[in-house]
């Protein structure tokens, strides 16, 4: 599966962005996916995930209760509603799609997402 992440741009601190991820594959809704940041000079980090059927949703502890993720199986398309962001949110994110069962055990890990996206820049301004 092919993913073209967008949506990202330059937001001030308090104000809201939503991500898109555009999925190529027909059968869209047997993949898990995720949304993964990596800000500057830090390693790549979990920030959602969401089920198939939408119905399991993860998210990172620093996110709750400000970004939202859904999923549109008929556009193929997994959404990131970013609300009250800050500085700290500044990062490329990333979108990555899974046919492995989400685990609360490892759903935050890269290395079981074999397909990713390109990434999309998020700059919030202080």
């Amino acid at each position: 599966v092919q993913l073209q992440a967008s949506g990202g741009g330059l937001v001030q601190a308090g104000g809201s962005l939503r991500l898109s991820c555009a999925a190529s594959e027909r059968t869209f809704s047997i993949y898990n996916m995720g949304w993964f940041r990596q800000p500057p000079g830090k390693e790549r980090e979990f920030v959602a995930a969401i089920s198939g059927s939408g119905g399991s949703i993860y998210y990172a502890d620093s996110v709750k209760g400000r970004f939202t993720i859904s999923r549109d199986n008929v556009k193929k398309t997994v959404y990131l509603q970013m609300n009250s962001l800050n500085p700290e949110d500044t990062a490329v994110y990333h979108c990555a799609a899974t046919i492995r069962p989400l685990r609360s055990g490892d759903v935050f890990s890269p290395s079981i997402y074999p397909y990713w996206g390109q990434g999309t820049q998020v700059t919030v301004s202080s």
